[in-house]
Order: structure tokens, then C-alpha cells, then sequence
């Protein structure tokens, strides 16, 4: 029975240890481990922190237009969520008001890629 040599049944016993929580005990304590598990309950997973609900305007109104005209161009960092969590307006209001502001040179671009559009206010000494 020495082949194949890679043969698990050569050199074991037939009667194997006892393994686990119930090794080397009495049918009484091996019942008792056994009961015992089952009335562990299961984790819960938490339901995880809802967020509240934004409520941005999605149509400028004079007060509002009247604060980016004043306010924003005075910012060190203007981006798209700079503009809208500040102003309470949507993302695309305020990429258009980004736009309405570079256009009238309120405002000078940092960098522009398709991602993320970094500006700054515009300073005296550049014009």
C-alpha cells in the first residue's frame, strides 16, 4: 500500500483525535457547550447614518443673485461645491454662475479640467 505515494491513509490511526470546543469532555459538558452556542444571538448590522436631505433652489432669485455677485468673487477658493453648498443652489446653477462670473473677469481659473473647475477671486494688481 505504498503507492501512490502521496497517499493520506499511510501512517494515520484509524481513530482520529477530538477536535474543538467538545474535546476530551463528557456527553453532559458536551451538551451543556452545545446549548450554549445557540442562545448567543447573531451582530445586527447598523442601519448607518441617514443623510438630510439638501433642499438647493434650482432658479437664481434676487437675493441670491445679488449675495454671488458680492460674496463669491471675494472667496480664495471658488469650485462648483463651494458655490452650492454656500449659496444653497444645485451643482449646475452653480457651474453656470462660475461661468457668468470668469465672464465678466470677477473671477480667474486655476485649473480647468472636465473633473473639477478651481478658481480664485480676481486681485486688483492683475488688471
Amino acid at each position: 500500500s505504498s503507492w501512490p505515494p502521496w497517499s493520506f491513509t499511510r501512517g494515520t490511526s484509524s481513530k482520529m483525535g477530538a477536535k474543538g470546543p467538545a474535546a476530551g469532555k463528557t456527553k453532559e459538558a458536551k451538551m451543556k457547550a452545545a446549548t450554549a452556542k445557540k442562545g448567543i444571538k447573531k451582530k445586527k448590522w447598523s442601519k448607518g447614518r441617514a443623510r438630510d436631505k439638501l433642499n438647493n433652489a434650482v432658479l437664481f432669485d434676487k437675493e441670491t443673485e445679488a449675495k454671488l455677485m458680492k460674496e463669491v468673487p471675494t472667496y480664495k477658493l471658488i469650485t462648483t461645491s463651494v458655490v452650492s453648498e454656500r449659496l444653497k443652489v444645485t451643482g449646475s446653477l452653480a457651474r453656470v454662475a462660475i461661468r457668468l462670473l470668469r465672464e465678466k473677469g470677477l473671477i480667474k481659473p486655476v485649473s480647468h479640467s472636465s473633473a473639477m473647475l478651481i478658481y480664485t477671486r480676481a486681485t486688483a494688481a492683475e488688471e
